[in-house]
């Protein structure tokens, strides 16, 4: 019965794929998004590959790597929306300036839904499917409740992260990603062994080796650990379907996502002097001893690196600039995780987007405060409390994964704990002399100028839905205000440390106890785009949404 689901791209028939691709382009100026307007929201950044530092083998490696990653771009596309695929792809010739604008959105979005306009559909889509095509589009979840009180012994498998849902008449079928994606795993594991073929570094070569295994076995623990055991390489690779910001139905189910690594050595070893009090500040957490497990002993290794070519996740939509993995809380548990910061990212988003919104947002004897350091140091902080907290929910049911205790709000509850958790953190640091007190008022305006422009993504999408909270609370206890006199925002940096306090207990809280109603009940109250702001940025037009990268390295 699974062999019918090995190959996702012949579930439709030519006929009707090419019937769908027709309907797109026909629809591109028709639908609710104005593609020319939205193509114009991203500023296209450059992503050089640097290969000066490079040995001829390890530039040989590092096209492997990319063959591979191009590769996991298009089974991305499978997972997000394999028309929109189809559809890019069909306007690769056309010479007009509609059909390149709506080629660029498409790319950018990694579909046909926008994620600014929460995720409005454009290019002849219908409305979007919350778990995009991971699932019968149809599916609903009470469906799938109602369907796993009948059979519980399929919960597992139908919760599992790296299984694909399908429809067998009245059944419910889990299909393993290593069966549903064999036609580009293999490809893929293949590359991932050239590549390692090519490496003078045992460990890294190790690692490939691991990680090629993985994606034909799904299981990603072992190679995960040697990800993890790597000291300071000078090319390293994200390969995984590791996040899960675009399961909007159970919230469960990762996406694949790569990018190329290239060290920093210098800013590397800087942001490295955090990670010894990794485990001091998870002590620290107002949490009871039992919800704060020992991080003493788990590595956590910090690099800063530059990423000349991404695919998946990490290359449409929301741009990260930093990221925190593995995300398995069992390899948490024996190993820890790592924190990886990648500076041309970060650069492109200070200086093309956080800057200027600062200068036109905040109130003028404030936005001095609003600078680079302040936001990396932020950011830094962010990435070290993705590992602090609790690793499991102890719920009524007993300990369950977070992640499923949650639901579809755990993305967004996990990007605000972070936020905060990793400012209660910074100011853990100050009280104990790692971090200069005085400038703390920074990092705190730094972050509300980040928070503006991750709102301006929109407040569907996870980092936005988080950010978005975090605003509304700090305006509730008097810490952001509106000037109504000059129209901008002032911090007020005395009140910061307070709500800071009761807003990382609050989340902290909602994560131990896996109480879906109450994470959804804060969301409700505090969720929302309130009006003023939305006036305030709907000034700030001139400023990007987000960068649009190119790279060196052919596109898909």
């Amino acid at each position: 019965m699974v062999d019918r689901y090995a190959h996702p791209a012949r579930w439709l028939t030519t006929g009707i794929l090419l019937l769908s691709v027709l309907v797109a382009r026909a629809g591109a100026e028709t639908g609710p998004v104005d593609v020319a307007a939205e193509v114009a929201k991203f500023r296209e950044v450059h992503m050089r590959f640097d290969a000066t530092a490079l040995t001829p083998r390890q530039r040989a490696m590092v096209t492997k790597l990319a063959e591979a990653t191009r590769l996991l771009d298009e089974l991305y596309w499978e997972q997000a929306d394999p028309v929109g695929l189809r559809l890019y792809r069909s306007l690769a010739a056309s010479k007009t300036a509609a059909d390149a604008n709506l080629r660029r959105l498409v790319r950018i979005m990694g579909g046909r839904y926008d994620l600014i306009a929460e995720f409005a559909p454009f290019g002849g889509a219908g409305p979007k499917p919350p778990g995009n095509a991971l699932y019968p589009p149809d599916l609903t979840r009470e469906e799938i409740d109602g369907y796993l009180a009948h059979h519980p012994e399929r919960r597992g498998a139908i919760f599992d992260p790296l299984t694909v849902v399908r429809r067998d008449g009245k059944e419910l079928v889990a299909v393993p990603y290593h069966v549903a994606y064999a036609r580009w795993l293999a490809p893929m594991a293949e590359a991932l062994r050239a590549a390692a073929a090519l490496s003078d570094d045992a460990a890294f070569a190790r690692y490939l080796r691991l990680r090629a295994d993985a994606l034909l076995s799904d299981d990603y623990f072992a190679s995960d650990i040697a990800w993890l055991e790597l000291e300071r390489p000078p090319v390293d690779l994200i390969f995984a379907p590791y996040e899960t910001y675009f399961d909007g139905l159970l919230g469960v189910k990762a996406s694949y996502g790569a990018a190329i690594l290239i060290r920093d050595d210098v800013e590397s070893r800087k942001v490295e002097a955090y990670q010894e009090f990794v485990p001091q500040i998870q002590d620290a957490l107002p949490l009871p001893a039992e919800d704060r497990p020992s991080k003493h002993g788990h590595v956590s290794p910090m690099e800063v690196m530059d990423t000349p070519l991404r695919g998946g996740d990490l290359r449409h939509g929301y741009q990260a600039v930093a990221d925190n993995l593995p995300n398995d809380p069992r390899v948490h548990e024996q190993k820890g995780s790592k924190k990886l910061f990648f500076k041309n990212f970060m650069d492109a988003r200070v200086n093309e987007v956080i800057l200027p919104l600062a200068r036109r947002l905040l109130d003028p004897a404030q936005t001095l405060l609003a600078t680079a350091d302040g936001y990396l140091t932020t950011t830094v902080m962010h990435e070290i409390a993705h590992e602090l907290g609790p690793l499991f929910s102890r719920t009524r049911e007993g300990k369950r994964d977070i992640r499923e205790a949650i639901g579809p709000e755990f993305s967004a509850l996990e990007e605000a704990k972070a936020d905060i958790v990793g400012l209660y953190g910074l100011a853990w640091l100050a009280d104990h002399g790692h971090y200069p007190a005085a400038k703390l008022d920074e990092c705190y305006v730094s972050e509300i100028a980040g928070i503006f422009r991750t709102v301006r993504f929109g407040v569907a999408e996870a980092h936005g839905r988080g950010e978005i909270m975090e605003f509304n609370y700090f305006s509730e206890r008097g810490a952001v205000h509106l000037d109504a006199a000059s129209g901008r925002y002032r911090v007020d940096t005395a009140s910061m440390r307070g709500a800071v306090a009761s807003l990382a207990r609050e989340l902290l809280e909602q994560e131990a106890s896996g109480d879906r109603e109450r994470v959804h009940r804060w969301f409700e109250k505090y969720g929302s785009m309130p009006a003023p702001l939305a006036a305030a940025l709907a000034k700030t037009g001139d400023v990007p949404v987000d960068v649009d990268p190119s790279s060196d390295f052919p596109e898909l």
